[in-house]
């Protein structure tokens, strides 16, 4: 992102008064520098990783809070509606692989989900059943298509060499499991919650690099020098000017500088100019587009501490609501996506789901619905099991 305020010292022509008299001005104020139009960040991988990711707080954040949360949730495997604990599978899902442990491993998944909508997991086969699990970088891979235009294999490219995960013809097993967030003009590849809000990010990225400006300036807007004349000459030479713009830009720049006395002579006088609404309205932007990038990622802004949202009454609200409305759903599509491409080898019966009964942010609701389901008179225990998501009575 580009600095597109810059300090420009300027040397006003002389104008003329009310009283005809001459008064030279000399100006130190913010311009722009850069070209007219706008820069946006590219939309492609590393571009957004490192303008969202790298260099944006809120983005960063998001990203994190929904990677870590959703890493959180335990994923149970069913076998005839019984969760198994020690089926190969649950065993496979606790440990993925022996550099990773399952938190690391979820969240790398998440997070690649988030920064480019896609997320690549290749499986390690020993004696016909997957042993390890890694999760690739998106940006490394590249789909091989067939005649109907779907990947028929998966190209992965580092430092120039290339591997190749081929789809078995006979079995349709794929070591690559692909799982994308839904993209409107794209068959293969998913769309990212960063590529939509590009703009909002750079937005905000620009409101930091304008802060940081104001703050290089004293922390207060520029102000313009006014010339009097008082030597008797009409305006200054080029040489008083030359001096006297050095002068200011070693002693008088930058935070060091800020609340130095400035020592005027010869008829010079100091005019402190105020900030404009633009300027102001600058910094409403910022705020604005934070809650923006919050929005397109799914996560409440109260969460982030972003000023000025009331929408949830109170945190807990906040919460609840980040976690019905985010997590649960991404959760549930992880948790049947990995379900679908395990079963090719620990059967079709397998089936995987979120185990919400463990997530201590829903522990409250829980409970006010199992006393609910308690208090109702026309079904039977049993009934009211089944209704619970438990096995019925002596069923382990």
């Amino acid at each position: 992102m580009k600095n597109w305020l810059q300090a420009a010292f300027l040397r006003a022509p002389h104008t003329k008064s009310n009283t005809g008299s001459s008064a030279p001005l000399v100006a130190l104020q913010l311009a722009n520098m850069s070209h007219a139009s706008a820069h946006w960040t590219p939309q492609n991988y590393g571009a957004l990783a490192r303008e969202g990711y790298q260099q944006n707080a809120i983005a960063y954040r998001c990203i994190r809070l929904i990677a870590e949360a959703a890493a959180s949730v335990p994923l149970c495997v069913r076998r005839a509606n019984a969760c198994m604990d020690s089926d190969p599978a649950a065993r496979l899902l606790r440990k993925p692989n022996p550099k990773m442990s399952r938190a690391e491993f979820f969240e790398a998944f998440y997070g690649y989900l988030h920064l480019s909508g896609d997320s690549f997991v290749e499986a390690v086969i020993v004696e016909d059943r997957p042993a390890a699990l890694f999760t690739l970088r998106p940006d490394r891979m590249r789909a091989v298509t067939d005649h109907t235009g779907w990947p028929s294999a998966w190209d992965y490219e580092v430092d120039g060499k290339r591997r190749r995960f081929n789809t078995d013809p006979a079995s349709g097993r794929t070591l690559i499991h692909h799982m994308r967030l839904f993209h409107p003009t794209e068959d293969i590849y998913g769309f990212s919650p960063l590529a939509a809000a590009a703009k909002a990010v750079d937005v905000h990225n620009a409101g930091g690099v304008w802060t940081k400006a104001l703050l290089d300036n004293s922390a207060r807007p520029s102000g313009a020098l006014i010339y009097k004349g008082a030597s008797g000459s009409e305006h200054l030479s080029d040489e008083q000017f030359a001096r006297l713009k050095s002068e200011l830009d070693s002693k008088h720049s930058g935070a060091g500088a800020a609340g130095r006395p400035l020592l005027l002579e010869g008829g010079l006088d100091w005019k402190a100019m105020s900030m404009s609404p633009t300027d102001m309205d600058f910094l409403n932007a910022r705020r604005e587009a934070a809650r923006e990038i919050a929005l397109a990622f799914g996560v409440p802004p109260m969460l982030l501490g972003i000023p000025g949202d009331n929408t949830y009454a109170n945190y807990k609200e906040a919460n609840l609501a980040f976690w019905r409305q985010t997590i649960l759903p991404l959760v549930r599509k992880t948790a049947d996506s990995f379900g679908s491409w395990l079963a090719d080898w620990y059967g079709d019966g397998l089936r995987i789901s979120a185990d919400e009964d463990n997530i201590p942010a829903l522990a409250l609701e829980r409970a006010g619905r199992w006393i609910a389901l308690n208090d109702i008179s026309f079904m039977s225990d049993e009934e009211k099991r089944v209704r619970a998501g438990l096995p019925a009575r002596g069923v382990q």
